[in-house]
């Protein structure tokens, strides 16, 4: 049987469950919370315990593409091997940028003409698929690149994939103390909704780690997923 690696997700979310302070892509929690009273404040806690997450991160070319990849001057190199996945949403740029910025820099594609293909850098691999499969690729990224933990921190719709594949092996988040609302707005597991008994399977249970109240009315939760 092949072995995938050890996978976290790890999020900031609200009360209420959201990742994104709403449903457009011009608004975002990294831009928009350091603005608000009563979230600016606790913060810096979330990306203090980012920092010691692991050293592979899973995210979507979507999610970076709002936070400016395509466009930021290159970064300064980290000892963080990223992982993309992504079909049309990094330009040449944004794929050269984490090239810059990381040890080891994984793109997963179902995209034959993907801007990545074009670029010549030693740390940049490309896991190409005919349809996508989070299973195989993580089960790749631990073969071929050692890689074994992985945090997970996508979008909704991604994050629940990994939930109905079953790939979730811990969940770590932090919450913020708001509540957003929307009905259209991302949430910590978007995606499919199940609509029969005999889908309750999919559901992912969790067995509690630790429960630390952080300063300005932040929490901390994390969990085993158990089933």
């Amino acid at each position: 049987m092949r072995e995938k690696p050890v996978t976290t997700l790890f999020m900031l979310m609200s009360v209420d469950g959201k990742i994104s302070p709403g449903a457009s892509d011009t608004l975002d929690v990294d831009k928009d919370f350091p603005n608000i009273e009563g979230l600016k404040e606790g913060l810096q806690q979330y990306y203090d315990i980012e920092q010691t997450t692991d050293l592979w991160s899973f995210n979507s070319g979507r999610v970076q593409v709002k936070m400016g990849v395509n466009e930021k001057p290159f970064p300064e190199k980290t000892p963080v091997s990223f992982v993309l996945l992504d079909n049309s949403h990094l330009t040449e740029h944004g794929v050269r940028y984490f090239c810059a910025k990381s040890k080891e820099f994984v793109l997963i594609t179902t995209n034959k003409n993907h801007p990545a293909i074009n670029v010549n850098e030693n740390n940049l691999h490309i896991i190409a698929q005919e349809s996508l499969s989070l299973e195989d690729a993580l089960e790749e990224l631990k073969e071929k690149y050692g890689c074994e933990r992985i945090t997970i921190q996508s979008g909704g719709t991604l994050n629940g994939m990994f939930l109905r594949e079953k790939l979730f092996d811990y969940v770590d988040i932090v919450v913020a103390p708001v509540l957003i609302g929307g009905k259209d707005t991302s949430t910590l597991i978007d995606g499919s909704s199940i609509v029969r008994e005999n889908e309750l399977n999919k559901l992912g249970v969790l067995r509690i780690n630790t429960c630390d109240v952080l300063e300005n009315s932040y929490i901390r939760l994390r969990y085993k997923v158990i089933s």
